[in-house]
Formats: structure tokens, C-alpha cells, sequence
């Protein structure tokens, strides 16, 4: 610790039991006992907060670097959106350049109504309407007032809850 042998251990007792006396040296020994555990703790203490704050400033270090690769990403990501952003532009005013070369027979074709088509939105909000009020009390409140929660055939009920006579 301090460079502290037994021998000068032992000298410093013999010091303390002349000075000190027999009759207090136990009251002095628990005192010295006790502060130096909590000196010893102290100083674990503050190693553990100098060791909590080295880890904190790598945490922050990878915080960063991993926050510059992120907006590298970012940059080149919304460049190559850009780009492609462009080309779609240049590629849809040729388009639009050429069906105004082609004549009017793409005009008066492109111009015909469409057929009617089935509106999904409004079948798929129908059948959720209709499961709704199918399934109105939850599953587990039916279990408790023992209402049939799956539908089986007459066959199949008869088969499982037949009485069965013992095997001969």
C-alpha cells in the first residue's frame, strides 16, 4: 500500500500501546479502522466515477463519428436523389415532346373515359364493418358465459361427445 511492512507495522502497535495505553488502544484501533474503510471506499468511489467518465467520453467519440458517417449517408443518398430526380424530369418533358410530335390519334385515345372499376376502399371498409358486428363481445367473455365460440357440424358433435361404453 504506503510501502508498509510487517516490521513497521508492528513498531507502529508497539508506539501506539505506549502512548495510546491499553485501555484505549482497542476505542482508537476501531476509529482507525473505520476511517480507513471509508477512505478506502471513497477512493473506489472515485475511481469507478473517473472510470464511468473515460466511458462516457468514448461513448461520445463513437456518438459522433457514427453521427458524421450518418449524414455522409444522408448527403450522398439525397445527391443521388437529386440525380435521379432530374433524369425522371428530362425523361418525362421527352416523353411529353413526343406525343406532341405523334399527332392527334394518341390525343383522341389517350382522351376516352375510362371503365368503371369496383371502389376497393369501400368493399374493404364493409367487411370490416361486418366483422365488427360479428365479433361485438371479445372472446374471453364468451368463454366464461360458455357460448359456442367455433361452429362444428352435427357429426362432429355427436362424435365428441358420445358416451362411450367400455371396451370388451
Amino acid at each position: 500500500m504506503f510501502g508498509i511492512d510487517v516490521e513497521k507495522l508492528a513498531i507502529i502497535g508497539v508506539v501506539a500501546l505506549i502512548v495510546i495505553g491499553p485501555e484505549r488502544l482497542p476505542a482508537v484501533a476501531r476509529t482507525v479502522g473505520t476511517l480507513i474503510g471509508r477512505a478506502q471506499r471513497y477512493l473506489a468511489d472515485v475511481r469507478a466515477e473517473v472510470t464511468r467518465e473515460m466511458q462516457l467520453e468514448e461513448l461520445r467519440q463513437m456518438r459522433d463519428t457514427v453521427r458524421d458517417a450518418a449524414q455522409e449517408v444522408g448527403s450522398s443518398i439525397q445527391s443521388g436523389l437529386d440525380q435521379t430526380k432530374q433524369d425522371i424530369v428530362s425523361t418525362i418533358s421527352s416523353v411529353k415532346d413526343s406525343i406532341a410530335e405523334s399527332g392527334s390519334a394518341a390525343h383522341e385515345a389517350a382522351s376516352a373515359p375510362p371503365a368503371p372499376a369496383i371502389n376497393p376502399v369501400k368493399l374493404s371498409k364493409w367487411r370490416r364493418n361486418r366483422v365488427a358486428r360479428q365479433n361485438v363481445a371479445p372472446l374471453w367473455y364468451r368463454q366464461t358465459q360458455r357460448r359456442r365460440t367455433r361452429v362444428i357440424s352435427a357429426a362432429a358433435r355427436v362424435a365428441r361427445y358420445r358416451v362411450r361404453s367400455p371396451s370388451r
